[in-house]
């Protein structure tokens, strides 16, 4: 492989990092993964960026100095000329502003650019995965909160820079406090943070639940979304009605969506998303339905194609120059089976699995 062609990427999530290294035709060499820290702030964030991508690099045979670029996809407000991410609130101690880029650059060696997570994760599906049919979609990733990203006419919608907030469109005036301190959010709903605090709540009050039982089992101080998935799968009866709750608002916030943009397609990803897969995008369509002003045309709904490596790859396609980024289907290689594609179809493939 030639190091002058190969790129790394790093998606920062709310309870995983995963880290990635691509080659010049966006086959995954290698990767790693490792835990978002829950405490110590911004500095031991980016520590365990930084060796997540030097593990994903010895797995791929190359050294981090010798990438052309490293993309990061972050949550936040990022700077994308300076590198700084500034009010990740669903990172430990991170309401300041804290130079993402240069730290990173400094520790690996390697350029290094940020952008946000959402954003490069939607383009990755437009041009490698499930959205590169079309040229106008949407993109929401249902994970620890709910991001969005907008393709129309081919090309990245940023509005002033910070289009597709799907998140925090309003389903119900004066509705469930969101945690982003207004009411009545999507996010507020189906936010995997903002499920936490009600299924808390729920239970504190005496519901019934093995949430935090499969939590404590499972080594975990969250509800990741394999907890969810088992919880699900065991018919967990606070599990299904919050889940049920999502879904609901789902529908609701993306036909809304819709009903403004008339997309071709929505891709549905994140921790969530790309855990409970296809059961659950149907169960989304049939939330959207009554909804829908132009029912007789509804978008098209799919399971974002690149799986769980998504933001990562996304990030590493950023990392590049974007007019001379092949489109090419992303395929993974490596000693671990999840990653690799399970179809010709879905890059990522359905194994490849989300956290928990």
């Amino acid at each position: 492989m030639s190091s002058m062609v190969a790129r790394g990427g790093i998606d920062l999530g709310g309870t995983k990092i995963q880290a990635i290294v691509a080659d010049g035709r966006w086959n995954v060499l290698g990767q790693s993964r490792r835990p978002t820290p829950t405490e110590e702030g911004p500095d031991q964030v980016a520590e365990q960026m930084a060796e997540a991508l030097r593990e994903a690099a010895l797995q791929a045979g190359v050294r981090p100095s010798a990438l052309a670029g490293v993309g990061v996809g972050s949550p936040g407000d990022v700077n994308e000329t300076t590198g700084a991410v500034s009010q990740a609130r669903n990172l430990p101690d991170w309401e300041g502003t804290f130079q993402l880029g240069e730290w990173l650059t400094k520790s690996l060696g390697a350029p290094t650019l940020v952008s946000n997570d959402v954003r490069v994760a939607t383009e990755a599906e437009s041009r490698l995965g499930a959205g590169r049919h079309y040229k106008s979609l949407l993109g929401v990733f249902w994970g620890t909160g709910v991001g969005g990203g907008l393709i129309l006419n081919g090309e990245p919608w940023l509005g002033r820079g910070a289009a597709g907030e799907i998140g925090h469109m309003v389903v119900k005036r004066d509705g469930a406090r969101c945690t982003c301190g207004r009411r009545g959010c999507l996010e507020a709903y189906a936010g995997r943070a903002a499920m936490e605090i009600k299924a808390r709540s729920e239970h504190q009050a005496g519901k019934h639940t093995d949430l935090f039982k499969i939590m404590k089992k499972r080594g975990r101080d969250r509800l990741t979304s394999g907890i969810w998935s088992r919880a699900l799968k065991a018919k967990d009866p606070l599990a299904e009605k919050l889940i049920d709750r999502a879904v609901a608002a789902l529908g609701t916030g993306i036909a809304s969506a819709v009903n403004l943009l008339d997309v071709e397609a929505v891709i549905i990803g994140g921790g969530l998303g790309c855990r409970l897969g296809e059961p659950y995008v149907k169960r989304i369509r049939e939330a959207m339905s009554p909804h829908l002003f132009n029912d007789e045309h509804p978008p098209a709904l799919h399971v974002a194609g690149l799986g769980d490596l998504g933001g990562a790859i996304g990030a590493a396609l950023m990392s590049a120059t974007r007019d001379k980024a092949p489109r090419a289907r992303a395929r993974v290689r490596g000693s671990r089976p999840k990653a690799k594609a399970a179809s010709a179809d879905r890059p990522g493939g359905p194994d490849a699995q989300p956290d928990g």
